[in-house]
């Protein structure tokens, strides 16, 4: 057992340091990466196409790189954006990591890109523990998850920068306690800031966009209290129900 938690710390080590490495690449092309999180099913590919449009639409530079297992779907859904999108494929790796992603942005990540959307493969387990060089870590969750979510997965919610509730517009069918579920983001992470969205009707659409630019105009986005403990940022351990 020690021998295998040993193995996972060195593994998260040097991750780490390839993500400092990828932090400084891209901040010294001016360059500000979003780490996007979510479970399969989330909204997430619907939401990051209508922030990709709208960037497109203010004249911001911005990219994404999307991570699954198979198919190009989302690449495809992304592109009809119109801004530059890749699609990584992992071949049945559950996440990304900061060399991996580094690798895939050399030779094709646009010179001028300002902001860089990573959406990152469906899974809110072995994601969490990976840092990716980004500078705004953003954790969504669909109205249909269920409330209990951030503390079955404690860990992506709790390094979160920015909670985005996803198709707001199906709550109250859903029967969705808001209350309930801003209780338990806030157990696990003090402090952060929750918004609801809904790609469909255009709830919110924006919100994702404007932090991000904050970000690159130099403001401290939130600093989760995990983050700072012994093993935060990037080394996270699952909690009990979590599993890599």
């Amino acid at each position: 057992m020690c021998r295998t938690v040993d193995l996972r710390q060195a593994v998260l080590a040097r991750n780490d340091d390839s993500a400092r490495e990828l932090r400084a690449a891209l901040a010294a092309r001016g360059t500000v990466a979003v780490n996007l999180l979510s479970s399969p099913g989330s909204g997430k590919t619907a939401l990051l196409e209508a922030e990709l449009g709208l960037a497109l639409r203010r004249g911001v530079a911005a990219a994404a790189l999307t991570a699954d297992l198979a198919t190009e779907n989302d690449a495809l859904r992304l592109a009809r954006s119109g801004a530059p999108v890749k699609q990584v494929l992992t071949d049945g790796l559950c996440h990304l990591e900061a060399r991996m992603l580094a690798g895939h942005l050399d030779g094709w990540l646009p010179q001028e890109c300002r902001l860089l959307f990573v959406e990152n493969v469906g899974n809110l387990v072995c994601p969490a523990s990976y840092d990716l060089g980004e500078s705004l870590r953003v954790v969504l969750a669909s109205v249909t998850e269920g409330e209990d979510k951030p503390l079955k997965y404690p860990t992506a919610f709790g390094l979160a920068n920015l909670v985005l509730v996803t198709k707001a517009d199906l709550a109250a069918a859903a029967e969705f306690d808001e209350p309930a579920f801003l209780t338990n983001v806030r157990r696990v992470n003090p402090g952060v800031e929750v918004v609801r969205t809904s790609a469909r009707t255009g709830d919110g659409v924006g919100v994702l966009l404007d932090r991000a630019l904050a970000v690159l105009d130099g403001a401290e986005p939130h600093r989760p209290v995990m983050a700072a403990a012994p093993h935060g940022h990037g080394h996270a351990h699952p909690a009990e129900g979590e599993h890599a």
